[in-house]
């Protein structure tokens, strides 16, 4: 099966000039506002493979000067990409472990599943396929309730000061800004100690162990261990890295993003592929470093730019302005600030349609979908019941009352996001509705789903649960989509394997995956399909479900039907296109935004109680997105266009090369 298709995903093309400079000079003005070295590459596989070469210099260099070397290996999924590359380079002849004194940064708190371990995951990617020697391998033993934390801890320190220190840290960068498992709040100096996880990093563990339990402790060595090191090798990948590394490398220091503490380090490097360095000032704002190559993606951002900075719509910018806040190349370029305001203003405007499946009868010059054909058969992907409701669904029910064929494909039926709470409440309503209506008892049920929910050990147990829960879901989402003019038979309940034949919902996308969409969308043939884009969901379903959706449209492309489709996506419950990406803006009136509420809120296991909320304000993702949709409407009025109360935001996926 083709490598992830994810970075066919692309907004613009950013000119590699921002990311691989053409000399020293040029990359010390590129990189100004940078306070640690950092590499950006275009792909992961290339961000691993640059990361892994540097490891081995580093070994290799190491060895011969001091005969050995102490490396302390991080355990994250993002710096496993890396192990893997290491092992085809020690394959290759190209480094050995045989001088390699191993310390894991960290290790997971006492749990009933002992495959929760960090030893274990780096020994699967690590250890056990290189020539390191078992007993130059050290790592912090999982904790019993009696033992000395402390002692435990300052002896792990002792050895490695035995081992002459850490010659080279090898981690990841968290989402969360965290190094290792020291949470936000740790201190510079931090000691190797006990920490209490956080709901975030919890969360990271369920999936990267893909277990249902995640410890609430960790022993992990501080920020002041890690610094101690010669030399620093960082990963930091994907698209919810962002912030994080944005604030590494460019913020300020703080214990609220441990990772911005490398900024006093020596000698430390940052590998990132372009996504997750997609903040940084010069690939994000290149026009504030260096001389741009313009395009319209770019001088649209740098427009929208400008009007925050000066709180000014785009028809009221001056020459002034474009000269005070460095952008004077693009009056030079135009002839004028008013020049380059109307093409700005106009290609904004253009965005935005009432029509998502194009106008019949109309000029389509501008507008983002074409007239023709129509009707169109439209085939809408949701990972989740609920993600096409919450993301668009004020655009599925413009797209119906205009007279289009819209199907919708539920990937997976949400089982892991319905509590347990939601479960026996619906039970406790069917008892009661087969007591009203039948006669029949109800108590064999309710005792085996309380069983079920109070100790599920068997797998066939996991399994009558998550049908029960997904049941609920699926369930809700007819209803859903009733209210927005969906029928019946326009609704398909994919079952995607990767969800349902793994005993936690995150098995590995498979040829059967993308088979199960392929075949959907050739027995469909639509003329648009609407994808999810949430692709950092904390679970990684949203990923896998729209990775599957991709394989599909490469694997259909030249199919003729295909010639005629279009692919729109969408995002909502975890992030918002930013403006100047937004390629199809469809508005929403209150009494449209107010029927999509009633449509969410037809999803009773999510509105009040769904396990997963942001860690920034605790709301859950249908909350935030109602506030996305009303921010993106305010941004557009900001910038001098029409008023709407809320906007859904698209962009287009060009699945062709």
């Amino acid at each position: 099966m083709k490598t992830d298709l994810k970075t066919n995903i692309k907004f613009h093309q950013v000119s590699d000039r921002y990311y691989r400079p053409e000399n020293e000079i040029e990359l010390a003005s590129l990189t100004r506002y940078e306070k640690v070295p950092a590499t950006v590459l275009e792909t992961v596989e290339e961000g691993a493979r640059e990361a892994a070469m540097d490891v081995a210099r580093a070994i290799n260099e190491c060895v011969e000067t001091r005969g050995k070397c102490a490396i302390g290996f991080g355990a994250g999924r993002y710096v496993l990409k890396v192990y893997d590359e290491l092992v085809k380079l020690y394959f290759a002849d190209k480094v050995s472990f045989t001088s390699v004194v191993a310390f894991n940064l960290s290790e997971l708190g006492v749990t009933e599943d002992d495959q929760l371990s960090t030893q274990r995951i780096i020994n699967e990617h690590l250890y056990s396929k290189v020539d390191i020697e078992p007993s130059q391998i050290h790592c912090l033993r999982r904790l019993s309730a009696s033992e000395n934390v402390y002692s435990q801890c300052k002896a792990y320190e002792r050895e490695i000061i035995d081992a002459g220190g850490l010659d080279l840290v090898v981690c990841d960068l968290n989402p969360d800004g965290s190094l290792a498992c020291n949470e936000p709040g740790s201190a510079r100096n931090s000691a190797c100690r006990l920490m209490l996880l956080g709901s975030d990093t919890r969360q990271r563990v369920t999936e990267a162990f893909q277990s249902d339990i995640a410890p609430k402790t960790a022993v992990t060595l501080g920020i002041g261990n890690i610094l101690s090191a010669d030399k620093i090798i960082c990963v930091a990948w994907e698209e919810d890295s962002a912030t994080a590394l944005f604030n590494t490398i460019e913020g300020k220091m703080t214990d609220q993003v441990p990772a911005s503490f490398l900024q006093v380090h020596t000698d430390v490097k940052i590998y990132s592929d372009l996504d997750a360095a997609s903040r940084l000032t010069r690939i994000s704002y290149p026009w504030k470093v260096t001389s741009c190559e313009w395009n319209d993606h770019l001088i649209r951002r740098a427009i929208v730019w400008l009007c925050e900075q000066t709180g000014k719509p785009i028809l009221k910018l001056t020459n002034k302005d474009y000269n005070d806040y460095g952008l004077s190349e693009l009056v030079a370029l135009y002839g004028s600030a008013y020049n380059v305001n109307i093409k700005i203003f106009n290609d904004l405007q253009h965005t935005i349609t009432g029509w998502p499946g194009g106008k019949p009868n109309a000029d389509d010059t501008y507008r983002p979908e074409r007239k023709t054909p129509y009707p169109k058969r439209v085939l809408v992907f949701s990972p989740h019941p609920d993600d096409a409701v919450v993301s668009m669904g004020g655009t599925v029910r413009r797209l119906i009352q205009q007279g289009h064929d819209v199907r919708v494909a539920i990937q997976t039926d949400g089982d892991v996001a319905v509590s347990d709470d939601d479960l026996m409440r619906s039970i406790l309503l069917a008892q009661r509705l087969t007591k009203r209506f039948e006669g029949h008892s109800f108590n064999f049920i309710e005792e085996t789903l309380t069983k079920l929910i109070g100790d599920s050990t068997t797998a066939d147990d996991n399994d009558n649960l998550r049908y029960f829960k997904g049941s609920i879901m699926l369930s809700e989402g007819m209803i859903a989509y009733r209210q927005m003019g969906v029928a019946r038979e326009n609704l398909y309940d994919l079952r995607m394997p990767f969800h349902v034949n793994d005993p936690h919902g995150q098995g590995k996308l498979s040829d059967d995956d993308v088979a199960v969409v392929q075949d959907l969308i050739a027995q469909v043939k639509p003329h648009q399909i609407f994808i999810d884009n949430d692709l950092v969901d904390p679970y990684g379903t949203h990923a896998r479900a729209t990775g599957a959706v991709m394989h599909a449209l490469n694997n259909l492309k030249d199919e003729p039907y295909m010639d005629d489709c279009r692919v729109w996506m969408y995002r909502g419950q975890w992030g918002q296109w930013d403006v100047d990406h937004v390629e199809m803006a469809v508005p929403m009136s209150p009494e449209e935004f107010g029927d999509k509420r009633e449509a969410i809120l037809k999803f009773h296991s999510q509105i009040h109680d769904a396990p997963f909320r942001s860690s920034a304000d605790g709301q859950l993702p249908w909350q935030r997105s109602i506030e996305r949709n009303r921010d993106l409407a305010e941004k557009y009025q900001q910038l001098g266009l029409a008023t709407y109360e809320a906007i859904e935001a698209f962009v287009q996926y060009r699945f062709r090369d």
